[in-house]
């Protein structure tokens, strides 16, 4: 089934789908599992628009590719344009705020790293990027203190919470703005936490976001 964004009644968001900007290493217990240097400025990667897929509708991973990793992130939808935006100015351009799974087949990503090169056979294949409904921006007081969740099999694996971040939602947008123009309909993940691991068909997952988001979904082949 086609992508589109939706909200947490299932309804239709009318904005087009477009790019899902990635931010990498915003949370340092993240980034001491991996044994990666802490970043001077955001570590920014694109997705495609048909990574994007409804966690509702199952989440499928790779069988032949190494082990395929969650990571499980805050999610922002892009309402209007963000152009060399200041940090004031970025929150009047957020339509909602979901949860998302950054997909990553993590061997692969090593053996790139290693070798100097883009992330994107990693990071940015087919349902790479499976996305929650959206929760209008009013519903939330505070986007520098969401809680958030990833459960597999009943086990909780990744917990975090955004006031953990090195640079929070309202810093990302206006630095990401400075470097490539936002458009309506664009995601912006935001990074996550520790916690990372292989996914397997079969497995059930649970992702939670500020007790406005409870998802329930399967892990299936491709």
């Amino acid at each position: 089934m086609q992508y589109a964004h939706v909200n947490a009644d299932g309804l239709p968001i009318s904005l087009p789908v477009g790019k899902v900007v990635c931010v990498g290493r915003n949370y340092v217990d993240h980034i001491q599992e991996l044994n990666n240097d802490v970043p001077d400025e955001p570590l920014l990667f694109i997705k495609p628009a048909t990574s994007l897929c409804d966690m509702h509708q199952s989440i499928h991973i790779p069988l032949d590719k190494g082990g395929c990793h969650n990571e499980v992130e805050v999610s922002v939808l892009i309402k209007d344009r963000l152009s060399t935006a200041s940090v004031e100015k970025t929150q009047d351009a957020v339509w909602g705020v979901g949860i998302g799974l950054d997909l990553t087949l993590r061997q692969l990503q090593d053996n790139l790293k290693q070798r100097g090169l883009p992330w994107e056979r990693a990071k940015a294949f087919d349902n790479s990027c499976p996305m929650s409904p959206f929760v209008p921006l009013s519903q939330f007081d505070d986007l520098t203190s969401l809680a958030f969740s990833l459960t597999v099999n009943g086990e909780k694996r990744q917990n975090g919470n955004t006031s953990c971040m090195i640079w929070n939602i309202a810093s990302l947008l206006s630095e990401i703005s400075q470097v490539f123009t936002l458009m309506p309909g664009d995601i912006v993940m935001t990074g996550t936490p520790k916690g990372v691991g292989p996914l397997n068909v079969g497995d059930e997952l649970i992702l939670t976001l500020a007790e406005k988001l409870a998802i329930h979904c399967q892990v299936e082949g491709q």
